[in-house]
């Protein structure tokens, strides 16, 4: 029986996969092996035969790792995620899924320079190289990458970062391309999904990795940070306010006045306001802090590791779609994310229990009462224990 896309439920990895290769000049070796029963492993064909209109992700799963020969000797692996923040931070769960499936093996990390000391204190990687991204015409750049590169000999790359820049590292790596989990024209493991642009960044990674051999992926989530609070954050429950974003889109960001009526109404409930950001986003700390002179202003002043203890320490966060809130998620602090029409949670949202998505399409549409009876209903639903107990939980006692 020669198997089709439509042998498996849509939406399945299975369906994707031979979609994909229906559609592709040239097909995945594995998918011409699964058509052909002549050549096709028992235990391959048993799993085949169990995934047959089977919607489990598992059933698909062990589809994928029977293609895979055992692997004895040590190997060399590279992941790479560049950017952004927050993609980062949604990079976590897969980095440790890789991690878990390759715990024998030495696993390096290719990543920007402000993500580079965060990922050395992960406890996930052998190894953290900085990728300085030359530009386009910086010939002496690309082959100074180039060399570190190939200087790693690596047996298997997975890119999480699946863009443009990430495949030219491919090519870079060539000949001899190691085997690459992504996008990369000949990739050895494609992510096969015609619609994987559609999908939510934690479910297409999720999925990439899958066809790799490697499941389950689960959610981001943060080792815990030791690092030194502002004194009287001891003794207080406090709640993060995140007013900022990216600069090159201030429609994603809530009215700082409007964060400034959330402030002075934790504060008038008990809880202290915490507001972070970067730098540049100063100008909204203080506007925040004229409303409400009781709120701490941390902004600019933070590295990545201290927000994550910020946050892990934290009786809610509050703020944009932005990197900080995703940190937040996987830090499991409860989360209160506020969306307009400029992203969509369908494909970028944190998850996690205890996250609500606030969304409109103009956020100034979304009244400061609305925010404020969610965060201080979420804020009382997960407090229930009190903070002391919230911190020892975080660690882990």
């Amino acid at each position: 029986m020669m198997l089709t896309a439509n042998d498996f439920p849509p939406g399945t990895p299975l369906h994707h996969f031979f979609a994909w290769n229906e559609a592709a000049r040239r097909s995945d070796r594995r998918y011409n092996l699964a058509r052909d029963p002549d050549r096709m492993p028992a235990k391959l064909a048993d799993t085949i035969a169990a995934a047959i209109g089977n919607p489990d992700s598992a059933a698909h799963a062990a589809v994928f790792a029977a293609f895979e020969e055992p692997r004895t000797s040590p190997r060399r692996i590279l992941v790479i995620r560049l950017s952004a923040f927050g993609d980062f931070i949604q990079s976590l769960g897969p980095m440790a899924a890789i991690r878990h499936h390759h715990a024998g093996d030495r696993v390096s990390l290719l990543t920007t320079r402000p993500f580079a000391g965060f990922a050395e204190e992960l406890g996930l990687f052998d190894e953290v190289l900085v990728d300085d991204r030359p530009k386009p015409f910086a010939l002496l750049g690309w082959l100074a990458l180039r060399r570190r590169l190939r200087e790693g000999r690596f047996d298997c790359v997975y890119d999480l970062q699946t863009a443009t820049r990430s495949n030219v590292y491919a090519w870079l790596l060539r000949p001899g391309m190691p085997e690459w989990s992504g996008t990369a024209w000949r990739s050895s493991h494609p992510h096969a999904n015609l619609d994987r642009d559609r999908q939510h960044t934690l479910d297409k990674q999720a999925e990439q990795l899958l066809m790799a051999g490697i499941y389950p992926t689960p959610l981001p989530a943060l080792p815990p940070f030791d690092r030194a609070l502002p004194e009287h954050l001891d003794s207080r429950d406090f709640v993060l306010l995140v007013p900022g974003s990216s600069p090159q889109h201030p429609a994603k960001r809530w009215p700082a006045a409007r964060f400034a009526m959330l402030a002075r109404a934790l504060d008038e409930t008990g809880y202290l306001p915490v507001v972070v950001g970067s730098q540049h986003e100063r100008p909204l700390a203080a506007a925040i802090s004229e409303t409400c002179p009781a709120a701490l202003d941390l902004v600019g002043g933070t590295d990545i590791a201290t927000l994550a203890a910020l946050a892990q320490r934290a009786a809610l966060t509050v703020g944009n779609d932005t990197g900080v809130c995703h940190l937040a998620a996987a830090a499991g602090c409860p989360a209160i994310v506020l969306f307009s029409r400029e992203s969509d949670p369908a494909r970028c949202a944190p998850r996690g229990a205890l996250v609500r998505i606030l969304a409109a399409p103009d956020l100034t549409d979304l009244t400061a009462g609305t925010v404020i009876a969610e965060a201080l209903t979420l804020a009382r639903t997960a407090g229930e224990g009190g903070p002391s107990a919230k911190r020892l939980v975080g660690e882990g006692l």
